[in-house]
């Protein structure tokens, strides 16, 4: 009984670590999106000027290769704009755009979609891969949640 409970226990703190480490993530991504929000506000740039770019390309289906799909973020100062995403198969392509406001969508988007968003949100485009990790710079350097 006393192993079952040093086990659970393990788990326990293993999820409350991953927990606080993801919300340590989270709570520096959303600084550095006020920090650049402040930087626009402060200046005289237009809010409506398209200034936040970012595209990923990606197999979408197994069947296709060579990164021929891909999802293109592009958002204004206030994260207001689109985000297209195009599928390719070997004989049709589906091409989506998704209206995003505030950084957000009203639909669901994809984890392609949600990264490109994110990564053009942080100023990390034009071109970012699935793999590239969403580090958040603080003052110029890379962040490190504990």
């Amino acid at each position: 009984m006393a192993l079952i409970g040093i086990i659970l226990g393990g788990l326990g703190l293993y999820a409350g670590l991953t927990a606080r480490k993801r919300a340590v993530l989270a709570f520096e991504e959303c600084a550095e999106m006020m920090r650049r929000q402040l930087q626009v506000t402060s200046g005289a740039g237009d809010n409506r000027a398209v200034r936040d770019v970012a595209i990923v390309h990606y197999d979408a289906l197994k069947e296709v290769s060579g990164g021929l799909s891909f999802s293109l973020a592009m958002l204004n100062a206030l994260g207001d704009g689109v985000v297209l995403t195009s599928i390719n198969g070997r004989t049709e392509t589906r091409t989506y755009a998704r209206v995003i406001q505030s950084g957000r969508s009203q639909q669901v988007l994809s984890p392609e979609e949600d990264h490109v968003v994110r990564a053009a949100r942080l100023g990390r485009g034009p071109s970012i891969r699935l793999d590239d990790r969403l580090d958040v710079r603080v003052n110029g350097q890379p962040s490190s949640p504990a």
